[in-house]
């Protein structure tokens, strides 16, 4: 059978792939033009109104950019250190639990759990294509031309069916279309990118992406099913009959785009202690918009329930006297 050996936890915000002193004036800008940020109180609303509810005193201390400048060093740490375990590992397969911003799955068809089982997918460079269409310099590590890069369809196709007869109802995609309107123009979502720039580099390791509906109600999944849908994921490839050493990674997380730090600490506990309970007892009306992404790493952490988390770092990175950044993590399961 196939074995899981490895676990891995990486966040993806851009803010990792720029200078701090971008911070600000590209990520911060646009939190300031954002009508739904979720406070640390659990509110919804635009950046003005969470200013007025804020210790801007206390923030403001976050925003020295020696502080910035140590925060960017250690998330470069944190991604080496992910990245250095996945090449360790020497794994045949990397199951990705990652969320789709409208980038592929748009309304006319939102799943909450999506498996890919195509042989292929592109991922999307940051040329000058990518500077034309958004004023933006190309991230930090990012190349510039799209690739095509392989997947292991037949293990993809494999855990849909597990899946299934375990009565988990999944989506499944099997192309990317060149086609369709949404933001990854026929490529990959920026949660899955991000891994193959950053995180695999140059490693060639055929993926499976699982796409979890983190963000977008009425059905987004709850805690407790993303920490089962994890613990069947894994079942599906120990039921594999081939001798593949997989590894399986969450990509996302943890709160943003209002970091929330005592949010934070409660899932990272819940995911080192193995507590469905406890993360089932996070509050949900704060576990929207970016915070929603810790979703991924919950259904890592079922996945990865037969090993133990070892924290890289958590780094939080504020961008705004109103609290708005992204709070970083990088872990591994051994």
């Amino acid at each position: 059978m196939a074995e899981v050996v490895i676990g891995l936890g990486t966040s993806h915000s851009p803010q990792l792939s720029m200078l701090p002193e971008a911070w600000a004036s590209r990520a911060g800008a646009n939190d300031q033009r954002n009508p739904a940020l979720v406070g640390t109180d659990g509110i919804v609303s635009n950046y003005q109104d969470l200013l007025a509810r804020v210790d801007t005193k206390r923030l403001e201390r976050e925003l020295d950019p020696e502080l910035q400048m140590q925060r960017h060093e250690r998330n470069q740490r944190g991604i080496a250190q992910v990245a250095e375990a996945l090449k360790n590992a020497n794994v045949d397969v990397l199951v990705m639990f990652g969320d789709d911003q409208q980038e592929y799955l748009t309304d006319d068809n939102m799943p909450a759990f999506c498996i890919y089982w195509g042989n292929e997918i592109k991922v999307l460079g940051q040329g000058e294509a990518y500077t034309a269409a958004t004023g933006y310099q190309p991230l930090i590590g990012y190349p510039p031309h799209d690739q095509v890069l392989p997947t292991h369809g037949d293990l993809g196709k494999h855990m849909i069916e597990f899946l299934t007869e375990a009565e988990y109802d999944v989506g499944y995609s099997r192309f990317l279309d060149p086609e369709r309107g949404g933001r990854s123009r026929g490529g990959v979502g920026h949660a899955f990118a991000y891994v193959h720039h950053r995180i695999m580099e140059d490693l060639s390791i055929p993926t499976v992406p699982i796409m979890v509906n983190t963000y977008y109600p009425p059905n987004q999944p709850t805690p407790k099913r993303c920490y089962e849908i994890g613990r069947a994921v894994r079942s599906a490839i120990e039921a594999w009959p081939g001798k593949e050493r997989v590894a399986v990674l969450a990509s996302g997380g943890l709160s943003h785009f209002v970091v929330d730090e005592e949010l934070d600490t409660w899932t990272l506990e819940g995911l080192q202690e193995k507590s469905i309970v406890k993360l089932s007892q996070l509050p949900r009306e704060r576990l929207n918009s970016g915070n929603s992404e810790a979703r991924n790493w919950m259904s890592l952490a079922g996945a990865a329930e037969h090993l133990d988390m070892e924290l890289f770092d958590y780094v939080p990175c504020y961008r705004s006297p109103a609290g708005t950044g992204c709070a970083m993590a990088f872990a591994q399961w051994t």
